[in-house]
């Protein structure tokens, strides 16, 4: 994706905010978001046929590059296989069981072992000590497949909702559930609670789109500086 299809990105993003919550709109508004959300997963995942936000990020991407930490930059000192591996967790939570009240792709698919990482949490608060064990550890080829199973499970949770299920209010009981299964760290409870006052628009809105959205330009921004200070 160059700048131009980026700012059609945004002014889409904008459309489906306005559309979101009209039932006489509903089909358009799903159909808006399958063609946002195809472009921030790799090409396989939905068979794109155009180049997406993600394979701008992976193309020519050094293995070094992607698990370097900690990094220097403005907006983060994440590593770029930390971004990926969270951006893919809040999606995988939110979608699967704050929408469709179901079992994570992350727990039904046992992709804690084949990440070759313990945590099942959501990414938000960890400690420099965390952050550097998962970045030099969890398996690359894993979670790019894990982001496949989470994106195609996206689509068909959203391609199922009828008009005036983007209105509900997120429930209490899945927010509950989340915690149960500790999908977020005891320091990062608030983000259970920002949840909690959602409509499931609002999770579309941001989890589904926006949010991997930010965390991909911020990668791809990561990588240019790494890999152009090596030159």
């Amino acid at each position: 994706m160059d700048l131009s299809q980026r700012k059609q990105w945004n002014e889409n993003h904008k459309k489906l905010t306005q559309i979101i919550l009209d039932p006489a709109k509903h089909q358009n508004a799903v159909d808006l978001f399958l063609q946002q959300h195809r472009l921030l997963h790799s090409s396989r995942m939905s068979h794109s046929p155009s180049a997406t936000l993600e394979d701008e990020l992976v193309k020519d991407l050094q293995e070094e590059t992607f698990r370097q930490y900690p990094v220097t930059a403005p907006d983060t000192k994440n590593s770029i296989i930390w971004h990926m591996w969270h951006m893919t967790r809040i999606e995988d939570m939110t979608m699967s069981v704050l929408v469709n009240n179901d079992v994570q792709v992350l727990h039904s698919g046992q992709w804690n072992k084949k990440l070759h990482i313990d945590d099942v949490h959501s990414g938000n608060e960890m400690t420099e000590a965390e952050i550097a064990n998962l970045s030099a550890t969890l398996d690359i080829d894993s979670l790019f497949a894990y982001r496949i199973e989470v994106g195609r499970n996206t689509r068909e949770v959203i391609s199922r909702l009828l008009p005036g299920d983007f209105k509900q209010k997120v429930e209490a009981v899945r927010i509950h559930e989340l915690k149960v299964q500790h999908a977020v760290k005891e320091e990062a409870t608030w983000l259970l609670e920002y949840w909690g006052n959602k409509t499931i628009a609002g999770l579309v809105l941001m989890p589904a789109t926006r949010h991997i959205f930010l965390h991909l330009n911020k990668s791809i921004r990561l990588k240019q500086k790494i890999q152009k200070s090596k030159l």
